[in-house]
């Protein structure tokens, strides 16, 4: 019988409804939740995220700032900016959008936001709280993928995750999250040995190796819950994920599609984390 397939985009539509509920409220106590974004030259696809993150706030009923610099900004302006995005009350998220030149120190630049805005979850204070399982903003995309599956009605107690990546954005936290759910996770990455003998335990499999078609059939165990975090092209110049869907599919008990499926996740938990900073200032007030 081929897998559930884990509807993405539905999941993430019900959630911004709870948000723009949320935000209506804030709103009505006077603060509405303020998103900054700083996009540094013109690469297509961060331009192409940008636009739609300033598109989910107005859908939200947020306050959008974006601010553009050309590719030779000297370092000391984008901190200088980002400083005083920290002591703007009307911005409770920064986010610079990734990646900057190489001249720019990228370490140096998000360790610069406040780790009460840094709604991208990548500030080492918010990694430090989410390792010590400390209220954080989570990572986007990783808080998604629980978000999903917590929506799905999928229990992670007790289970066996193989996350096969170890990015700093996508492999590492979501490990981290399963484990802050009790779930006994694998790391498995370009150097390990015999790939499949560790994929095949798999009672839940996050893909995020960033390589199309990447893992197939033969890598996951009959009825398991598959996570594509991947995005690439295949050789049609066609969206796919790091999955071959058609023939995962059919071994799968769940799936996620790409696209659908945890993309859209990650802007709405960006939303949420933009949404949560808000209301702390309320709630400090």
């Amino acid at each position: 019988m081929p897998a559930q397939i884990i509807d993405g985009k539905a999941i993430a539509s019900k959630k911004r409804m709870e948000i723009a509920n949320e935000v209506q409220k804030l709103k009505e106590s006077g603060i509405t939740p303020g998103l900054a974004v700083i996009l540094v030259g013109d690469n297509h696809a961060s331009r192409t995220y940008v636009s739609s993150k300033q598109k989910s706030c107005n859908e939200l009923g947020m306050y959008s700032l974006l601010i553009e610099y050309p590719e030779h900004v000297t370092e000391e302006e984008l901190l200088s900016k980002i400083d005083e995005l920290n002591n703007d009350d009307r911005i409770h998220g920064i986010l610079v959008q990734l990646p900057i030149p190489k001249h720019i120190d990228e370490i140096k630049v998000i360790e610069s936001i406040s780790p009460e805005k840094d709604v991208d979850g990548f500030h080492p204070i918010n990694i430090g709280r989410m390792m010590t399982g400390q209220d954080a903003f989570l990572p986007c995309t990783p808080y998604g993928v629980m978000v999903l599956l917590e929506e799905t009605g999928i229990n992670i107690t007790g289970k066996h995750v193989v996350v096969v990546g170890r990015s700093n954005i996508v492999g590492k936290p979501s490990g981290q999250l399963f484990l802050n759910k009790n779930a006994t996770v694998t790391y498995c990455h370009s150097k390990t040995k015999d790939l499949v003998s560790h994929t095949k335990q798999a009672d839940i499999l996050v893909a995020a190796v960033g390589k199309a078609n990447f893992i197939k059939a033969e890598h996951v165990k009959e009825g398991a819950v598959v996570i594509d975090v991947g995005i690439n092209r295949n050789e049609a110049g066609k969206l796919c994920g790091d999955v071959a869907f058609e023939e995962v599919s059919q071994v799968a008990g769940y799936i996620t599609p790409v696209p659908k499926g945890v993309g859209p996740m990650t802007i709405t938990m960006l939303m949420y984390n933009t949404l949560k900073s808000a209301k702390k200032v309320l709630n400090s007030k």
